[in-house]
């Protein structure tokens, strides 16, 4: 950041920060001497050469210092004032980079600079010995299609390479040497590569010694697992061996690939694993190997470099570690084979070696057993016999060398028990990682136990956290067959099988690991071997990366490489060397180093290193939090002459240092040592290290909790029960989590010392929500451990553990009392976390104070610190919390407490001092409450109740009842009265349940809004909420399990309820019952099919308009009342494949058919329409049949009855007696179609020969023309009056409006009940809207207006009610509508079908007369203000003005009526509306009736229209003055000629056709009107003078323009007009022109053609 945007106390301080002070190398009593010529510039980085250095100032400029050879003019000059880089002004370097004789630098935008020696090609310019000023190099990606330049993050330089690391994380090098890690053998290497070997990882740090190479990466997580390859991909060997050894089998897949590595020439062809072992005679080992001995050593580090080294393979101990971890440093070979195959790699000189130095350090030792706690739960037995045939096993496997070892005594017999004991209890080989490159897999990490590297390098399987249990993870499998002389104690042990896991490495966390450093790293190296720098155990070159497997899980974070050693940093503030030892550099003693080993550096721990040529220094902590500066490495002394280039033992504090101020970064070269200091202004510094170093040190803490307690904890045997156990894994796992971040938190604090130290981006202030919830998770698993009691149920098995571990426990508790108790200690272990909180609040406070107050940083810092504080208080709060509920536990009866016992249960109060009893409780009943944070109990003797929170209502009671001191209790099924002891008793238990209700509602226990100080409650729990319930009791929900909303203890609102033998209601409450609209499923066990109900409820009954359908296949829609059909529905049975497809549509009462109604019986082509009683035809009705049969009489019991009509499709007609269907019986009257008919007494079944006695009347022609009419005439007498049909529609209607009878109410009642109906189900359409076109939702928003009348009722009042219904009707959300749609239901089930009847033509006539009338009430009653049917509007004068009669000439005068206006009728009004719904089905009856009419009429018309227009005329009589002479035909006028056809009044001809089209009669009306108006218009072109029409001009005109129309149905159209049309219009201008149309239409009938 800028300076000036920071406070201005900060900027003040800022420049006593990154002070350089330097001090030549090779001395420990040395005076660093501050860097000159660098005044008021803060110094960000430097780097080292051999001879020079570079400095990184704030400002993003560069200076160089020292020896620079390659700059003209200073070849010989050794600079000791910085100089400045001027190439590189301008260019904000944000990183540099020294190697031995060349520079590097990183602009912000990714760009490299390099200058110096380039003699390698390491300044990746070609040709050219060095490069005098910094260059540009251009790195771009040859894979992406166009070339892309790099980013570049971060450079390493080494002697003769240079390595960069990219923004997408990948290596890119150039120079010379193996090192590069590149696939080629030309150098120099002046073109940017990638390494390839490590493309797709994520590659986090880089660094470069003289010629070696390291990255630090990214472990792939465990999901990325890819399967693994059977042959490695460099050298082509299986990399899962399985050799059959004599008596076992050894599956092998830990496989070492050289990687290209010349192998030497002495080695067989034979399958080999390793490159040949060196030992110090030259001798190849490869060269005597024997067939057995081809069993590959242990990992890929697995190699014997020399003898000498040889030595300390059996060494069994390398002392302890300062920091105080006892671990053992025996070698744990994961099983036999790997202790036969260390010995036989080995000479007999390096035998005798290791066994003297065991003998000597074999007392160093500490207890075995102590110390393998974790693999062994119980000591190991000891016969000797075991070990005898474990010897014997061995020497017969691998010959008589091994025999040495067993003399000698070297492995003690514990250890070969544990060899022996870990492989058979594996569960299987694990499929592990292979070959090291991208293409092998990464072991999984979770299951797999790191052996001991052959090399005795540190046992980690006790201090990593990373192994399952030692037990678990050996990564080979070995079948041994010589079991049967081992001691059956071990083999019992080793038969065990594992009993659990617990991942205790977290999981990969991917939110945290994208914020903070990852600690699950591994580290490649590559490059020169020479010195061991490589760590993989040998002395061999790697050209590409290799893993250096011993490091994996060691959360290493940060790697330094010198001249010919390296240094790995661990999050544990630990440092591994490994390499050189010359000088003692490493910092330790141990042999070989050709392996990581612990660097032994006094302090609190190393949290920054630095490696030079040959030399180390670590940055460690102090007590006072002031870092101090260790070195190790060549010593000068001149003391007593004895030696003057003496090494270093271990690290030397440079207490010279200390003195200079706050050490923030350290850097090594080759002359000369670097440090950058700060000064501690106004505390700021010293509060950063402080939290820097006490949160690392609380990681150690934490990490040795987890190694040391929590896995020996988890491997114990009979933990309890699986809860128990359950609860400590989980415990484990939220601990591990934490441990995890904190881990993190500490490396990233230490990269951020070496920064800019910005307050404001500490990770604590910008992720302080990922700290806030690891807390608030770890510590919900620990409470809940702890009330289940968990820390008890530990102390039985792990007593042994812990009495052995006593100082260890106290240690890392901090608790040095006297007799504390083992679980007390325990307590405070995993309790121990949360203090850090305070600390986090405490600095963050400190830090504070360096600002000013009205800065942001201050108001951030100050914020983030009452946050972690309340955090902390709110933990303790929840820790005390668990104590109380746990000793509540041990208090309380046990047989309750089995059931009642939960891990998040808490105690709130409870009344166990009689603060509270039950009202009106029996004299010696016990009551006790218990009130815990999820549900209210009530204990008696031997009971108990629970009472969900969630679901349980209190409020205090009034004083005036003379309940003193009452709390009302409301439950869903109980309701019931506490009262307490006092007014005080009473306040707390109101509060304390109103706050546990609101809680357990919130769901918010464990969570707190940070930084509002905590959650202040409410004092009232809302009333209405949403929660679960199961009902115990309540005789209609027992056992159901309800999930919606509630009001006051009944559920009200949504919600979903389930009974428990299947029923499902989901669905409106109200007050505890269904109501409103609801869905509802049954299931049928029998069918296995449900029935299921969709649609109204009221009190918990099916009522209203709903469908139910039934498992059988039948469907119901229509009305409900009280669960049963009630009103007007429709039944479908059956599909029409099924036994009895029928459809039933009319009136229900309670269940039964009952009313009018039609029923079509498919299967046996009937139709019934008439009365119903009791789920039987009863009364009046008409039956048709597809047979053309047609009945219409009395029906009894389902049956034809009493008197009835017979009509056949022939005309033949039976009038009289019926006693069962179709059969005749009693005194009747057959009518034959000819008129001929029978009287007397008939028998016998319709069709199938009648009996008959009576007499044959032949009637005389005259009398034939009057009585065969007659006959029909009488149709419908005997059948149900239109009125009574469908009343139970109209009804419903009258009820939706708020009626009690049709006509009777109020009507703005009505029409509120209209508004309620739209809005309602609009709302409801609303959660679905593509049930509403948009069309629909206007409709419907226009009719929230109701039209409103004030004055006369006029013509446009009158249209705009007629507006009003034409929407109404059209959706049927409204109440119209839906009768309107209910109507044309009915009338299309009737009409359709086998009930296209002609004879029932006037029936539907009829019906839709009723229809009209019964509507027309219905409207007059919401507009009171129309007029009754028939009366007038009224005309307004300029209405009538002017308006031509058109037969007389004169303005019209209406004489037809008795005053000009406009008549109101129901037809006009509401055919529109009705008639285009019910056209279809009438239209096809009049079609059917008028059938051999208009046969004739077609054929009559199809012969006149043959004619030619002036043959036609002159045919019908037109007079020739009203011939056209002149006709235009496609736009241009010709003359009728005497072949024209189709011409002449054309206009008039298409006019007349337009009748079709149209379905009202008014309509129809309309269109003969203007027919008759466009042939005026024709004759009056003709004749071009006014004229006067009569009668008998007019009608051959007509006539011949109705021939020309061709309408096929002309007859029906005449019929239906004539049927429906207003009564008033008969006699008006309209009739007259419809009497022609008709008698034009019986003219053509008659016609005869001459």
């Amino acid at each position: 950041m800028d300076s000036q945007e920071r406070s201005s106390e900060e900027a003040e301080g800022a420049k006593e920060r990154g002070l350089v002070y330097v001090w030549k190398a090779g001395s420990c009593s040395v005076t660093p001497e501050r860097l000159p010529g660098l005044s008021g510039k803060t110094v960000l980085q430097a780097a080292l050469g051999i001879h020079h250095g570079l400095l990184l100032t704030e400002g993003g400029e560069v200076y160089s210092f020292g020896r620079l050879p390659w700059r003209s003019g200073l070849e010989d000059f050794c600079a000791t004032i910085p100089i400045l880089e001027n190439s590189l002004l301008g260019h904000h370097v944000i990183t540099v980079a020294a190697g031995s004789f060349h520079n590097g630098a990183v602009t912000e935008s990714g760009v490299v600079y390099m200058w110096g020696n380039n003699s390698a090609g390491q300044c990746a310019v070609a040709n050219q010995p060095c490069v005098p000023e910094p260059q540009p190099v251009s790195i771009s990606d040859s894979e992406t299609s166009p070339l892309l330049s790099v980013r570049i993050l971060q450079l390493a330089c080494g002697e003769e390479h240079t390595l960069a690391l990219s923004l997408s994380r990948e290596i890119w090098a150039w120079g010379s040497g193996c090192q590069l890690g590149l696939i080629t053998t030309t150098f120099p290497v002046t073109k940017p590569q990638k390494v390839e070997h490590l493309a797709g990882r994520v590659v986090l740090q880089i660094a470069c010694g003289a010629s070696h190479s390291l990255a630090l990466v990214q472990c792939l997580p465990v999901q990325e697992m890819k399967p693994i390859p059977e042959r490695c991909n460099h050298c082509s060997q299986l990399l899962i061996t399985m050799m059959d050894k004599e008596d076992h089998v050894i599956i092998s897949d830990s496989h070492c690939c050289p990687l290209g590595v010349a192998l030497s020439g002495n080695q067989p062809e034979s399958q080999t694993f390793c490159p040949p072992l060196e030992t110090p005679e030259g001798k190849s080992v490869a060269g005597n190997r024997r067939e057995d001995c081809q069993k590959r050593l242990e990992e890929e580090h697995a190699l014997v470099p020399s003898g000498s080294d040889g030595a300390g393979v059996l060494s069994s101990s390398d002392g302890q570690e300062d920091s105080g971890i006892s671990s053992p440093g025996n070698i744990l070979y994961s099983e036999k084979k790997e202790v036969q195959e260390s010995l036989v790699g080995l000479s007999d000189q390096a035998l005798t070696e290791s066994q003297e130095k065991n003998i000597c350090t074999e007392p160093e030792q500490p207890s075995q057993e102590e110390q393998l706690g974790a693999c062994i739960p119980g000591p190991p037995g000891t016969s000797t016999s075991a070990l005898n045939s474990l010897v014997a096993s061995c020497a017969s496997a691998v010959g008589v060398r091994v025999a040495a070892t067993y003399e000698a005594g070297a492995l003690s017999l514990k250890k070969v028990m544990n060899f022996y004991g870990t492989p058979a209890s594996e569960p299987a080989s694990q499929p592990g990682g292979g070959s090291p490159g991208p293409e092998a897999l990464k072991d999984t990490r979770e299951e797999q136990v790191r052996q001991e590297s052959m090399q005795g390098k540190k046992s980690s399987s006790l201090v990593d956290i990373r192994e399952e249990e030692s037990e678990g993870g050996s990564r080979r499998l070995s079948l041994p067959g010589l079991l049967s002389q081992v001691s059956p104690r071990l083999l019992r042990k080793v038969g065990r099988a594992k009993m659990r896991t617990v991942a205790l490495t977290p999981t990969y966390s991917g939110e945290a690991d994208a914020l903070l450093p990852s600690l699950r790293t591994e580290v490649w190296s590559w490059g020169k071997g020479k010195e061991g720098q490589l760590g993989h155990g040998d002395v061999l070159p790697r050209l590409q990366p290799l893993c250096v497997k011993s490091l994996d899980g060691k959360e290493v974070i940060h790697l330094s490489a010198g001249g010919h050693h390296s240094l790995a940093l661990t999050a544990k503030s630990q440092v591994y060397s490994w390499g050189s030892n010359v000088s003692g550099q490493l910092g330790h003693l141990n042999s070989p180093t050709t392996v990581p080993r612990l660097a032994k550096v006094c302090g609190d721990g190393v949290w920054s290193t630095a490696a030079g040529l040959d030399y180390s220094l670590f940055l460690a902590d102090e007590q006072d939090f002031q870092p101090g500066l260790y070195y190790s490495g060549q010593e000068t002394t001149s003391e007593n002459n004895l030696n003057e280039n003496s090494c270093t033992k271990s690290p030397v504090l440079l207490l010279s240092c200390s003195k200079i101020g706050y050490i923030s970064s350290v850097i090594a070269g080759g002359d000369n040592c670097l440090v950058l200091v700060d000064k501690n202004v106004m505390g700021y510094i010293a509060s950063l290290h402080e939290l820097a170093s006490t949160e690392r040190r609380f990681y150690f803490k934490l990490s040795e909790i987890k190694s040391q307690v929590l896995r020996p904890l988890l491997g114990l045997d009979n933990l309890g029960n699986a809860n128990t156990i359950q609860l400590l894994q989980e415990m484990a796992s939220r601990f591990s989590k934490l441990c995890y971040l904190i881990g993190q938190h500490g490396s990233s604090l230490s990269s951020f010392l070496h920064g800019v130290k910005e307050a404001r981006s500490l990770a604590i202030l910008k992720h302080s929500s990922l700290f806030l919830d690891s807390y608030t998770e770890y510590c919900t698993s620990v409470t809940n451990f702890l009330v289940m009691g968990g820390f008890m149920l530990l102390a039985k098995p792990a007593i042994d553990f812990l009495s052995k571990n006593q100082e260890l426990l106290q240690k890392l508790s901090d608790k040095n009392e006297e007799n504390l108790q083992l679980m007390e200690v325990l307590n405070a272990l995993f309790f121990m976390p949360f203090g850090r909180l305070h600390n986090y609040a405490r600095t963050l406070l400190k830090l504070a104070t360096c600002f000013e107050v009205a800065s942001p940083e201050y108001q951030k810092l100050q914020d983030s610190s009452s946050c972690y504080e309340s955090l902390a208080v709110h933990l303790s709060r929840k820790r005390k919390e668990a104590e109380y509920t746990l000793g509540f536990w041990k208090t309380f009866p046990g047989k309750m407490t089995d059931s009642l016992r939960k891990p998040e249960r808490r105690l709130i109060c409870e009344s166990s001092n009689r603060g509270l009893s039950l009202q009106h409780a029996g004299r010696f009943s016990v009551n006790w409450f218990i009130l815990f944070n999820d549900a209210l109990v009530h204990a008696q003797f031997s009971t108990h109740h629970i009472f969900p929170l969630s679901t349980l209502w209190v409020e205090a009671l009034s004083e005036e009842a003379g309940n003193v001191n009452g709390l009302k209790i409301t439950t869903p099924e109980e309701q019931f009265v506490l009262i307490s002891s006092t007014p005080q008793e009473k306040t707390k238990w109101l509060r304390a349940i109103s706050q546990a209700v609101d809680q357990a509602l919130r769901g918010t226990s464990d969570f707190i809004l940070y930084g509002a100080g905590g959650n202040v409650p409410r004092q009232e729990p809302p009333i209405s909420r949403s929660a679960r319930y199961t009902f115990y009791k309540d005789p209609r929900f027992k056992d159901a399990v309800y999930d919606g909303r509630w009001l006051s203890g009944k559920p009200h609102g949504r919600g979903i309820l389930k009974w428990a033998d299947g029923r499902m209601y989901s669905g409106t409450f109200r007050a505890g019952l269904e109501d409103g609209y609801g869905e509802y499923r049954v299931p049928n066990k029998a069918l296995n099919k449900d029935d299921h109900y969709v649609g109204y409820w009221k009190e918990g009954k099916m009522c209203g308009h709903g469908v139910y359908s039934y498992a059988t296949g039948e469907v119901y829609e229509g009305c409900f009342q009280d669960n049963m059909r009630h009103g007007h529905g429709l039944l479908r049975s059956g599909k029409l494949t099924s036994s009895s497809p029928s459809m039933f549509i009319g009136q229900w009462t309670m269940d039964k058919k009952s009313g009018y109604g039609v029923f079509d019986d498919i299967t046996r082509g009937e139709k019934y329409m008439g009365m119903w009683q009791d789920d039987v035809c009863q009364g009046n009705g008409v039956v048709v049949t597809q047979f053309g049969l047609y009945y219409e009489g009395a029906f009894s019991t389902n049956k034809m009855m009493g008197t009835g009509i017979l009509l056949s499709e022939d005309d033949t007609v039976y009038e009289g007696e019926f006693s069962d269907n179709w059969t005749l019986s009693g005194k009747g009257t057959l009518t034959l179609p000819n008129g001929d008919y029978i009287e007397g007494i008939f028998s016998g079944e319709w069709g199938s020969g009648i009996k008959i006695t009576g007499t044959y009347f032949k009637p005389i022609l005259y009398e034939n023309e009057k009585d065969k009419p007659k006959a029909l005439r009488k149709l419908g007498i005997l059948a149900v009056p239109p009125d009574e049909k469908w009343k139970a529609v109209f009804e419903e209607c009258w009820n939706q409006l708020g009626c009690e009878s049709p006509g009777q109410g109020d009507r703005w009642k009505a029409w509120d009940s209209i508004a309620v109906a739209l809005t309602t189900n609009r709302r409801q359409h609303k959660d679905s809207p593509e049930l509403l076109s948009r069309s629909h939702t206007q409709t419907l928003e226009s009719l929230e207006f109701i039209p409103q009348h004030i004055g006369a009722f006029t013509l446009e009042k009158y249209e705009n009610i007629k507006k009003y219904l034409i929407k109404a009707c059209d959706t049927p959300l409204h109440p119209l509508g839906k009768l309107v749609e209910a109507l044309v239901a009915v009338y299309r089930m009737t009409y359709v079908g086998v009930g296209a009847n002609r004879r029932l033509l006037q029936e539907a006539v009829r019906e839709i007369k009723s229809y009209l009338k019964r509507i027309f009430q219905l409207v007059r009653f919401l507009f009171p203000d129309l007029p009754e049917e028939g009366s007038t509007i009224p005309f307004l004068a300029a209405e009538t003005k002017g308006r031509r009669s058109f037969c007389s000439g004169k303005s019209d005068s209406r004489s037809e009526s008795p005053e000009p206006g406009y008549v109101v009728t129901s037809f006009g009004l509401l055919l529109p509306v009705l008639l285009p719904r019910l056209y279809p089905p009438l239209f096809m009856l009049y079609a059917l009736d008028n059938e051999r009419e208009e046969d004739v009429y077609w054929e009559c018309v199809l012969r006149l229209n043959k004619q030619t227009d002036l043959a036609l005329l002159s045919f019908l009589g037109v007079q020739a003055k009203f011939w056209p002479g002149t006709v235009s035909m496609l736009g241009e006028s010709r003359k009728v000629s005497s072949s024209t056809k189709d011409a002449c009044f054309a206009s008039a001809v298409e006019c007349l056709q337009q009748i079709s089209t149209t379905f009202t009669p008014s309509d129809k009306l309309k269109v003969i009107q203007q027919t008759f108006e466009e042939i005026s218009q024709s004759v009056l072109e003709t004749l071009q003078e006014d004229f006067l029409w009569s009668m008998d001009d007019l009608f051959p005109v007509f006539l011949y323009v109705v021939l020309r129309a061709r309408i096929r149905n002309l007859g029906s159209e005449v019929h239906l007009i004539e049927d429906l049309m207003d009564p008033y219009l008969q006699h008006g201008e309209q009739g007259i022109m419809f009497t022609t149309l008709k008698a034009c239409y019986y003219q053509i009938q008659h016609e005869k053609l001459t």
